[in-house]
């Protein structure tokens, strides 16, 4: 059975290269189930999609297994089609959210024959063996498959409760040293090492989320928030520096840390260990907010800890309100306070767009970051499909066709869709005029083009 992976480059023009964590589990997990197969992956090498037909054609594939979030769904059709094209008896298969969101559509509307829902690793696993063995694929948990006509759900499957369980990537199946040259490009200023000699790394320390944001649609939706305990993640962490000479980590999880105590204990065990590294992870908005927390935030800070990233998302309650956030702009801004004063650096992400949004609204909620003294990440509300943005986007009508809608899916930087009664193009201007205000208040030093798509001025401000 010949098996081809693939990871789909959601922005071929971007200099950053993010480690695969999701196409990492799933590889490592077929690795290690005693499969072959090849890997062809287009964000690394920046390769455009023609490359995919040339493949198809050296290698009659059996099996193609890819994914990526729903704002990728035309590349997905795009691929599946070109695959199609060559051998129409090669089934292909797509995990993460652009399967789990929208199943039926996507095996409706592309080249795609199986959707993979939520968790993959061993799901994948058992599809292989009974598409190896020819049995039913109802036996399979957790996936979504053509039948002639007919779309078929098999029985969900439950989720792996204990992450420890999970093997470590196998990196080694992936060009380690192009991910650390693209990745590099990511680090923020926060990291006090010049940009040549930053090698940055990323891992998962959890699944899932707390939360249940109104906007928000992520790979492991319906499933319970679930953490690696602290000694796994550090033994990975220590594997990665050995291994790979990683200097700098990124936890690149929907949420790193919930509770103080947590945190408490994976910096001490850091510092028991001896381990020698910077990272950066997200938290709650509301964690930090007792005076005794600076404390906390030290020891975090004599870690490693270079930055924490938490949302703000708007400064108006309403708004807040119909996100199903579960902070307040006093909290967040005490939070702020609090890390700063360790030494910390703060990020934060804001989402313009709810149906509440004003002119008056937009300009607190940049009040509230100048306040804070963060220059923010921000995007247009891009209701993503399972969510409640989504739904009341399609009842209301600002969404009349699904597979159009999808098509124009990309960065939450764009505006694509707009819910508020401010006319699109004074939006456009209302949120370029607060965030040139930002930037002039806390002299971030942005041209007047890269205020809100700002991947460049995060890189660190050392002299090489």
């Amino acid at each position: 059975m010949k098996i081809l992976l693939i990871n789909i480059s959601l922005r071929p023009d971007s200099t950053v290269t993010f480690p695969p964590i999701g196409l990492g589990y799933i590889a490592s997990a077929i690795h290690n189930a005693g499969y072959v197969f090849d890997l062809l992956d287009l964000d690394v090498y920046k390769q455009n999609h023609e490359i995919i037909e040339e493949k198809i054609r050296h290698t009659q594939y059996d099996i193609v297994l890819m994914g990526c979030i729903v704002t990728g769904y035309r590349m997905i059709r795009e691929i599946s089609a070109r695959i199609k094209k060559i051998n129409r008896k090669t089934i292909i298969v797509a995990g993460n959210t652009v399967a789990s969101s929208i199943p039926d559509h996507l095996l409706t509307h592309t080249g795609v024959d199986m959707a993979v829902l939520g968790e993959g690793d061993e799901t994948v696993i058992d599809l292989l063996k009974l598409l190896e063995s020819g049995d039913s694929l109802r036996h399979c948990k957790g996936i979504v498959y053509k039948s002639g006509t007919d779309i078929v759900y098999t029985d969900k499957r439950p989720p792996i409760k204990d992450l420890d369980l999970l093997p470590f990537i196998n990196w080694d199946l992936f060009n380690v040293e192009k991910y650390i040259e693209g990745y590099r490009y990511a680090a923020d200023e926060s990291i006090p090492l010049a940009e040549k000699d930053i090698r940055m790394f990323s891992t998962n320390s959890a699944r899932g989320c707390i939360h249940r944001c109104s906007f928000c649609y992520h790979a492991f939706n319906g499933y319970p928030y679930r953490r690696r305990s602290n000694k796994s993640i550090l033994d990975e962490v220590q594997l990665l520096i050995d291994k790979y000479g990683i200097n700098t980590v990124q936890f690149n999880d929907d949420l790193t840390f919930f509770s103080k105590k947590n945190l408490a204990e994976f910096a001490d065990l850091i510092i028991e260990r001896r381990m020698k590294f910077y990272w950066r992870g997200t938290c709650c908005s509301n964690l930090f907010q007792d005076d005794g927390d600076i404390e906390l935030a030290k020891k975090m800070f004599e870690a490693g800890c270079t930055s924490l990233c938490f949302s703000l998302e708007s400064a108006d309650m309403e708004i807040l309100k119909a996100m199903r956030k579960h902070h307040t702009p006093e909290q967040f801004l005490k939070q702020a306070e609090i890390l700063q004063k360790a030494g910390i650096v703060c990020m934060t992400s804001l989402v313009f767009g709810y149906p509440a949004e004003t002119k008056e609204t937009i300009k607190k909620t940049i009040d509230c970051c100048i306040k804070a003294k963060i220059y923010p990440s921000v995007g247009y509300l891009l209701p993503q499909p399972g969510s409640w943005a989504f739904d009341y986007a399609v009842k209301k009508g600002y969404i009349q066709d699904i597979e159009e809608y999808l098509l124009i899916l990309g960065d939450r930087q764009d505006l694509r869709i707009n819910m508020t009664e401010i006319p699109d193009d004074e939006f456009e201007n209302l949120v370029q005029a607060e965030l040139h205000r930002c930037n002039e208040m806390l002299n971030v030093g942005l041209s007047a083009n890269s205020l809100i798509k700002t991947t460049k001025y995060r890189k660190a401000k050392i002299s090489c």
